[in-house]
C-alpha cells in the first residue's frame, strides 16, 4: 500500500474454458481479497454450447446464475473478469452486471482474448453505469503460453 487504506475488493469472473478464470483466481490471490466465479446455469460445454453461447452473447441475451455467494454491496472495488465472445461479453456476466449495478461502488475490468477489448470495456462501462478505474486486456494465448503474469501484477498493482 502506498499510505492509503485498502479498498475492499471482489474479484468476479465469468469462464467457460478455464482460462478467465486463471486470471480471476491469481488476481484475487494477487490482491488477497474474496472472488466469487459466475456459474451458468446453461450447459456451455464443447463446439455446440460455444456456438450458443457466442450466439446468446451476441444477441446480448441473459442467462440463469447458480447462486451467488458474495454480496458486491459489501465491497469497494468490484473487478469484472469475462471472455470475449462475438465481440461481446459473455451472457453470465451481462446477467451479474445487470442485476447487481446498482450496489457498485467502483468497478475495474478485465478480458481474456483481448482483441477488441476497448469496445467490450466501452460496453461495460454503459451497462454498469460507472468508467472503471483500471482495465486490463490480455489475449487468450499470453495466458496459455504463461506471458501475462507482468501484466496482471501491473493491473494489481494498481488497486494499491
Amino acid at each position: 500500500m502506498h499510505g492509503g487504506i485498502a479498498m475492499k475488493s471482489l474479484v468476479v469472473f465469468y469462464s467457460r474454458t478455464g482460462t478467465t478464470k486463471k486470471i480471476g483466481e491469481e488476481l484475487a490471490q494477487l490482491l488477497a481479497c474474496d472472488s466469487e466465479e459466475l456459474v451458468d446455469t446453461i450447459k456451455r460445454s464443447g463446439p455446440v454450447g460455444y456456438a450458443s453461447a457466442v450466439r446468446d452473447a451476441m444477441q446480448k441475451k441473459l442467462t440463469t446464475l447458480a447462486d451467488i455467494k458474495q454480496d458486491p454491496a459489501l465491497y469497494d472495488l468490484v473487478i469484472l473478469g469475462t471472455p470475449i465472445w462475438g465481440g461481446t461479453l459473455s451472457s453470465a456476466m451481462r446477467t451479474y452486471i445487470s442485476a447487481n449495478k446498482s450496489t457498485f461502488k467502483k468497478v475495474a475490468f478485465f478480458c481474456t482474448n483481448g482483441v477488441g477489448h476497448q469496445k467490450l470495456f466501452d460496453e461495460m462501462e454503459a451497462l454498469c453505469g460507472r468508467r472503471p478505474i483500471h482495465t486490463l486486456g490480455l489475449p487468450e494465448k499470453e495466458v496459455k503460453h504463461g506471458d501475462y503474469q507482468d501484466k496482471l501484477r501491473q493491473f494489481a498493482y494498481r488497486f494499491d
